[in-house]
């Protein structure tokens, strides 16, 4: 073989080695925690370009820090809310909070072990874009969030154990105030609702509908302290 034919085969060769090379996407270079410290006002939550949802933990509700409903100096996590503003500077969203509890039933955030807030450890937490998951030390429950363009997923690993809850919690918001609020208990698999609200951004009203992969076995809901 000719030495210009060596070179052309050597040639060829690496050019069908080179889709093996390719370059990292840049998506996977992203660190959604970064802008979470300080005052940032990011969130590290789940959610997709444009999305209607945006899936993440909120740790505070009041505060000029508490612009994305979370901040990296924190150690309790109040619960997970469907949506949250990313460096605006002023608080406001944070609705329809869902929260994973076990044990004594408690309807306050409060603090872990006297309300259903739970701390956690960023060596249990991972944040990539479009996934959310953290260990939750007090219920010891793994959550998982994830997101697509109008609507999200939870899923919560529980350990062994007859008391385990979900806390819905209508009330709660990041800096702004519920006007009124409907929830409807269509079955034991799915559950829908509304929130009106008052905030930075104005009134605004949500709608939701939750669906659950397991039936759950009973249900209660209090207003104002009150049983209903």
């Amino acid at each position: 073989m000719s030495s210009r034919n060596l070179l052309t085969a050597w040639i060829g060769s690496c050019l069908l080695a080179a889709p093996a090379w390719a370059l990292p996407q840049p998506v996977n270079e992203s660190l959604p925690l970064v802008g979470t410290a300080a005052h940032g006002h990011a969130y590290p939550g789940a959610t997709v370009p444009f999305g209607m949802v945006q899936l993440s933990p909120d740790t505070r509700t009041e505060g000029w820090d508490a612009c994305g409903g979370y901040h990296y100096s924190d150690t309790n996590i109040l619960g997970f809310t469907h949506t949250h503003l990313s460096g605006t500077g002023a608080t406001c969203l944070g609705d329809v909070l869902l929260m994973p509890t076990v044990g004594q039933l408690h309807l306050e955030a409060g603090t872990p072990g006297h309300g259903y807030a739970s701390s956690f450890s960023h060596a249990q937490e991972q944040a990539t874009p479009g996934y959310y998951r953290v260990f939750l030390e007090t219920p010891k429950v793994t959550a998982e969030l994830t997101a697509t363009a109008r609507c999200g997923f939870h899923r919560y690993t529980f350990p062994v154990s007859d008391q385990a809850h979900f806390i819905l919690d209508l009330v709660h918001g990041i800096g702004n105030r519920v006007v009124a609020a409907t929830l409807h208990v269509e079955n034991h698999t799915t559950i829908s609702g509304s929130r009106i609200s008052e905030g930075w951004g104005g009134r605004r009203a949500i709608y939701f509908v939750m669906e659950f992969s397991k039936p759950f076995e009973s249900f209660g809901i209090e207003r104002d302290g009150q049983r209903l």
